[in-house]
């Protein structure tokens, strides 16, 4: 069988055909393309439209390959398109790093406290969240949220304009805070609260089939064979839980890309207070299952900097950049990833100096000692936040699953292992698009369930193992890095 996987990053997207024998998936990527917001009156937009026009030319692709079996689209979470009641996209959906938000969570507050909204949507606080984009557009009178007639949140806004349908999927709905925890339905009790008409299509579950593309798409481009679509897990980090060669119950997961997403696999939502002071968030998973992970800010700062260097002249590659960090003594310089001052883009390298230099710790002076005191600040990020994981869940973790384009970062998953003094897994690199797969071959009854589908994965992929090395260094270095938090 062929599988079309679309998988959307927040800085690129691809185009994935999996090619499945019954035992095992060949990936092969037909189409790759720069995925590159728009700043437009201090507003950041997704260019929605050249992002669809990509899709296209990815299907095209397949189809002149001999046609696929079914397609499927995953994407970030928390954005959305607004819908007229023509019909029509009414405006470019916002982009989560877009600076509208900045002080959307304190009017969050202003209506229900942090202990109700937890209980209610078991969502880690974010500004970017789409409770949030919601509730300032409507205080800025946005008139695309005053005339929509339906929201759709990125994944079903492309299915809808391949098929004329409108989807909910139940995993990217998950990352809203409009949804009552593990379930599928939206919260009535948020949208009274905050004034909000409720413009989402009924929640799906992953795998739903939606249908064929529509006679107009397949006319325009010439497609010569039949093309299903199906609502697969629409949030990207969902497809690559799907794609964790996960071992047992104490297995902990990271999907490491531009975000750093950390947590586990579990069967009810964890609604405690600890579990919301932790910063913990309760997201969907298939089959309903709950990703109980936190969202730590990952390798966003190393390509903000590659993206300064790059300016500068100073091309490298992510590698070449790995490589040189890795000849640099480790835990000599921290930082906090998760300090504000790293959520914005722009002059990344300047913004890690000074945070060195306001905190008294050593200041890296060159481009490998930046990329260094990165890598080792996620390592015992990760580090922190599993700690935090075993109380909450009560569980000791026993093997850390990286799955993701990070998962290929030797030098990070090294000072992973150092810094949580246990075993790491690295790989699947591509596991969301194989996720993104093997939800679609559950849906087509190929394959007959999550556990069968991560026994495909592990004869798919070659698993690298990582030992702690240097675990007395990290250990010494997470005492410093604490005081940062």
């Amino acid at each position: 069988m062929k599988i079309l996987a679309f998988d959307f990053g927040a800085s690129s997207g691809r185009a994935i055909i999996g090619h499945f024998d019954g035992k095992k998936i060949e990936l092969e990527e037909i189409h790759r393309f720069l995925n590159e917001p728009v700043e437009v009156n201090g507003a950041l937009y997704w260019d929605i439209l050249r992002l669809y026009h990509e899709l296209k030319q990815g299907i095209i692709k397949a189809d002149q390959a001999g046609g696929v079996d079914s397609m499927g689209i995953d994407t970030w979470g928390v954005d959305f398109g607004l819908i007229g009641k023509d019909g029509q996209l009414l405006a470019n959906p916002f982009h989560y790093r877009s600076s509208h938000t900045e002080n959307a969570v304190a009017m969050l507050e202003e209506v229900l406290s942090k202990d109700e909204l937890f209980a209610e949507t078991g969502l880690a606080f974010q500004k970017f969240n789409t409770l949030c984009q919601l509730v300032v557009m409507q205080k800025n009178d946005n008139l695309a949220l005053k005339y929509a007639d339906c929201a759709l949140f990125i994944p079903d806004l492309f299915v809808y304009f391949l098929t004329g349908k409108k989807t909910c999927e139940f995993s990217i709905a998950s990352t809203s805070q409009l949804i009552r925890p593990g379930k599928n339905e939206f919260s009535d009790k948020i949208f009274n609260a905050y004034g909000l008409k409720n413009l989402f299509p009924a929640i799906t579950s992953p795998g739903t089939v939606v249908g064929n593309v529509t006679k107009e798409v397949a006319d325009e481009l010439d497609l010569k064979h039949e093309l299903k679509v199906i609502s697969s897990l629409g949030h990207d980090t969902a497809s690559a839980y799907l794609a964790v060669p996960k071992e047992g119950e104490n297995s902990a997961f990271l999907s490491s890309g531009t975000w750093s997403l950390l947590g586990m696999e579990l069967g009810k939502p964890i609604l405690t207070k600890e579990a919301r002071l932790a910063g913990y968030t309760n997201e969907g998973g298939h089959n309903n299952s709950i990703r109980f992970l936190k969202n730590i800010m990952g390798l966003w700062i190393i390509q903000e900097c590659k993206r300064t260097w790059d300016k500068e002249g100073k091309k490298m590659s992510f590698a070449e950049i790995a490589e040189g960090a890795a000849k640099v003594e480790p835990c000599k310089f921290l930082i906090n990833p998760d300090a504000d001052e790293f959520y914005s883009p722009h002059d990344m390298p300047e913004k890690i100096v000074n945070f060195c230099k306001r905190t008294g710790g050593n200041v890296p002076a060159n481009e490998f000692e930046i990329a260094r005191c990165v890598y080792d600040s996620l390592a015992l990020a990760y580090k922190h936040n599993i700690l935090a994981l075993e109380k909450l869940t009560g569980r000791k973790i026993d093997v850390l699953h990286i799955v993701g384009g990070g998962s290929n970062n030797i030098m990070l998953n090294e000072a992973t292992a150092d810094a949580l003094g246990t075993r790491v897994t690295a790989g699947p690199g591509e596991g969301t698009a194989l996720g993104n797969i093997l939800c679609q071959l559950i849906a087509l009854g190929k394959v007959k369930d999550a556990e069968e589908a991560r026994q495909i994965v592990r004869n798919s992929t070659d698993i690298k193992e990582y030992y702690p090395k240097n675990e007395q260094i990290f250990a010494k270095a997470y005492e410093r890095f604490l005081k940062l938090l």
